[in-house]
This record gives C-alpha cells, structure tokens and sequence, in this order.
C-alpha cells in the first residue's frame, strides 16, 4: 500500500495558474493516480492537506497504517519546511518527492527543496506523469513486500 500526500494549495489544481500547474484538477490526478497504481499492482491512498501539521502526522503516521512507501508534493513547504523534513527522516519508508512544475525553473525562492534531501529521490517538472514514475521506483522497490 502506498501513500500519496500532497501539500498546500494543490487543492486549487485546474484552476490555479493552470499555465504552470496544468487544467487537471485534484480528483482528476488522484484518479489517474489510483489508476495507474492498480497496473502496477499497488493499492493507493491519497490525501491532501493545506496544513504542515496534518502532513507531518500522515508521514509518522504511515508506516503504523501498513504503507510501504510514500509519494509526496509538499508544494510550498518544500522550500521551507524543516519540520516536515525531520518527519521523512525520522520515518522508515523510502519518500519520493514529486512536484507537477519544474522547481528549478522558476522563482527563486522555488528552486531549493529542503525536503528533497531526506527523501530517496525527487521528480520535478514532468506534471501528472511524475506520480506514475514516483510509483513505478515505488512499485520495485518495495514490491515484494505487497501482500
């Protein structure tokens, strides 16, 4: 079972700079993304938050609920949030990060991730297909352990 969390403001998908973030609202992406966890034979939960706190509980959290693995877009709190960095690290479960914008194109600010590093690997700037490859790294890595 994989978790897939994301962030702040991703709530807003479709109509929030859709020129950079794209047209596809959050039940869109979450559907493709239970879709394309079923081809690969994982079973996908996703969650959404507009709070640090609630984010960083689902992260300590996971392991006990029986996932194997995380997919995570912090949004915003990428850039800032040592609190929820503590919380990947301190955590078993290997964390991919994944962003629908390029991070490393844009404002300055955008182009650090705290968070990047206390995950096993980061994907940015591929939109919705960055979920399906955050899952597919997921799906080996911890494929043999799905009941």
């Amino acid at each position: 079972m994989i978790l897939v969390l994301n962030g702040p403001n991703l709530n807003l998908l479709g109509t929030r700079e859709p020129e950079v973030y794209g047209r596809l609202t959050l039940e869109e992406l979450e559907d493709r993304i239970e879709a394309w966890g079923a081809e690969l034979g994982l079973s996908v939960v996703c969650r959404q938050s507009n709070h640090e706190g609630t984010l960083i509980e689902w992260v300590q959290r996971a392991e006990g609920e029986g996932f194997l693995g995380i997919v995570m877009n912090p949004g915003a709190l990428t850039h800032y949030s040592y609190a929820l960095y503590d919380a990947i690290r301190a955590q078993p479960l290997p964390v991919v990060e994944v962003h629908l914008s390029n991070i490393h194109a844009r404002e300055a600010f955008r182009r650090t991730s705290v968070t990047a590093a206390a995950c096993v690997g980061s994907i940015s700037g591929l939109g919705p297909l960055g979920y399906r490859y955050a899952l597919e790294f997921l799906a080996e890595r911890v494929g043999a352990q799905q009941p």
